[in-house]
């Protein structure tokens, strides 16, 4: 399992990510996590223990039928025990478009999971040296880019592979919101030579999970993608992280997405069902071929 140098909520560097070692995993039973967050007495484990024996049920089942847990409680406990990052309520609260990270076990997760599968089978290489990142991009604003691409990066990580998004949208960022992180410094000071420390934003309670935001605006986003410093930081970057998930400005704002596909090689395509247009939608999977991106596949949003 992957995690960053330092405590909660620092922002390590580049430099900054290293590899636990298995053995400093501490498996832990459920019910003595459920213990921990009720505050449950020995008196309550106890009795829950016998209602379990008595019933032949699971301790965490036990501990709702006598109301000394909830579902919640159980979910968390479970995620804590498997290392599968899970959202409280107030992560619910700030960041809701993160279903695969505040409702893992619903509908719309276990679709990212199943996209995640097919990704990977896609795009897998034994070869490290042709690792590539990814972009996400889209024919048209409200296709649902940007909260797929933040999904995705969670269902990737939840797997326990170190992964990166990057917010290259500098015509309508919303990474940074999402993922409710600082965005006073991002890409667009990196790739105008302002200074790039602490632009990588460890996301708070999903180990293994890093953030690059925006930034500030610039007014010449083209020009920055198109600029040998964003293939460098490209090549950089997929050697540190096992995946690199780039975020898009919509086609219809311009060629950026399709420039910074071919930067990456490697390009998914994420469509509205019922609302993108067929011809818009070839367009863009035309544009993405002639660039040499490697076309990991076309999603359809009805979320």
């Amino acid at each position: 399992m992957m995690n960053p140098k330092g405590g909660p909520g620092e922002e390590p560097d580049l430099e900054s990510v290293q590899t636990l070692d298995q053995s400093d995993l501490k498996i832990r039973a459920i019910g003595e996590l459920i213990r921990d967050a009720r505050n449950l007495s020995a008196e309550d484990v106890e009795r829950i223990s016998k209602y379990q024996r008595e019933h032949k049920m699971r301790f965490g089942e036990a501990a709702i039928a006598l109301g000394l847990a909830n579902a919640e409680d159980v979910l968390f406990a479970l995620s804590q025990q498997f290392q599968y990052a899970y959202g409280d309520e107030d992560r619910r609260k700030a960041n809701p478009e993160l279903v695969a990270l505040t409702q893992p076990f619903g509908h719309q997760a276990e679709a990212f999971r199943a996209i995640r599968s097919q990704i990977l089978l896609r795009t897998h290489s034994e070869d490290e040296t042709q690792r590539r990142a990814l972009a996400v991009v889209s024919p048209d604003t409200g296709d649902g880019k940007t909260y797929f691409c933040a999904n995705l990066a969670v269902a990737l990580a939840q797997l326990g592979a170190k992964v990166l998004v990057v917010d290259a949208d500098m015509r309508g960022a919303r990474m940074h919101q999402i993922f409710g992180i600082d965005n006073s410094r991002g890409l667009s000071n990196l790739l105008a030579g302002r200074g790039g420390k602490n632009v990588v934003k460890a996301v708070p309670d999903v180990p293994n999970l890093w953030v690059i935001p925006v930034g500030v605006q610039p007014p010449n986003p083209l020009e920055l993608v198109e600029g040998p410093a964003f293939g460098l930081l490209l090549r950089e970057l997929t050697s540190k992280f096992d995946h690199v998930l780039i975020d898009t400005p919509a086609a219809v704002f311009g060629t950026d997405g399709v420039v910074i596909a071919a930067r990456c090689g490697a390009a998914l395509v994420v469509a509205r069902r019922n609302a993108s247009k067929v011809a818009r939608l070839q367009d863009l999977v035309v544009s993405l071929q002639a660039g040499q991106s490697r076309l990991a596949g076309v999603v359809m949003n009805e979320f």
